[in-house]
């Protein structure tokens, strides 16, 4: 089934060009199916290559889902042209009347700030808070997962002595985990952050359980025992090139920063990576979508 998304977003070339089933507005007001609506806030720098990376996994499987785009209202970004984000995004108070099924909070690049620092922070405790009654599902990513601990459930985060960057394997510590149906025991998924989360802080909350964990990159995958918040340390939705873009970027900075670990063939920057977490990102956001979303959501909302 398609994932339905503005007429002329720049996504959908690309992801036509690589077979994801994509509907635009016009075909999709012909059929009389009730899509999955997912609310999508985006606070990425660069939102064109995270919306491709997000879609492309929402759009493989069998739901039809309808997808609205939302930036802060609070805080401009500066990487991404004001004609796309007025014509493709939408602010809280134009979305705040209405429920969704799902929502994705993604991560952003602030990390090291305290979360009171951050310009936007009082909007996304707004936010946050409107979940609660309006979503039924809500997913975070990276520092959308950190925010979502530490206002929900008083976690804090703590800086690495070293930038946790690489794809790191983990272990599945629930296999009856719906949200892990199909996982194998051991997977590799990408990192790139500064900071982490306590493991013994998580397992100590009564509201929240670890479904993967890293030796060497710590929690992964977090949820709450009702399933209303997916928290996810790190980046499923990479493509096979975004830790060698950090990278480059970094470096370009004069940003001292070591090579990312298992990534790159023989530890060579010069050398191609391969996407080698692709099937389990497809597996986790289709999981996801079904059990967390689809089968949870009410048909109409009251």
């Amino acid at each position: 089934m398609p994932i339905k998304i503005p007429l002329h977003l720049p996504a959908k070339e690309i992801l036509e060009k690589e077979n994801i089933f994509i509907m635009d507005d016009t075909r999709a007001s012909r059929q009389d199916i009730r899509p999955l609506n997912i609310l999508i806030l985006n606070l990425m720098p660069e939102k064109e290559k995270t919306e491709r990376q997000l879609l492309r996994l929402l759009g493989n499987t069998p739901l039809q889902v309808n997808i609205t785009f939302l930036k802060t209202a609070t805080y401009n970004s500066k990487n991404t042209s004001q004609y796309h984000l007025e014509e493709f995004y939408q602010t809280f108070s134009q979305v705040k009347e209405k429920r969704y099924d799902g929502m994705i909070i993604t991560g952003a690049p602030i990390e090291l700030m305290e979360f009171e620092e951050v310009e936007y922070w009082d909007e996304m405790r707004e936010i946050l808070d409107w979940t609660k009654e309006n979503v039924t599902s809500a997913l975070h990513i990276c520092w959308g997962a950190q925010a979502a601990l530490y206002h929900h459930y008083g976690i804090g985060k703590y800086v690495l002595p070293k930038k946790c960057s690489g794809v790191f394997n983990h272990v599945v510590l629930d296999e009856t985990e719906k949200l892990l149906r199909g996982f194998d025991d051991e997977f590799p998924a990408p990192h790139s952050r500064n900071t982490n989360i306590s493991i013994k802080e998580l397992e100590e909350h009564p509201e929240l359980k670890i479904l993967s964990v890293s030796d060497e990159a710590g929690p992964l995958i977090i949820s709450s025992k009702d399933g209303a918040r997916i928290m996810i340390t790190g980046h499923l939705e990479y493509e096979a090139t975004t830790l060698a873009e950090e990278y480059g970027r970094d470096r370009s900075r004069g940003i001292e920063i070591q090579v990312p670990e298992y990534y790159f063939p023989d530890n060579n920057p010069e050398k191609k990576p391969a996407n080698r977490w692709r099937s389990h990102a497809h597996l986790f956001f289709s999981n996801w979508l079904n059990y967390y979303v689809y089968q949870e959501t009410p048909f109409e909302w009251n």
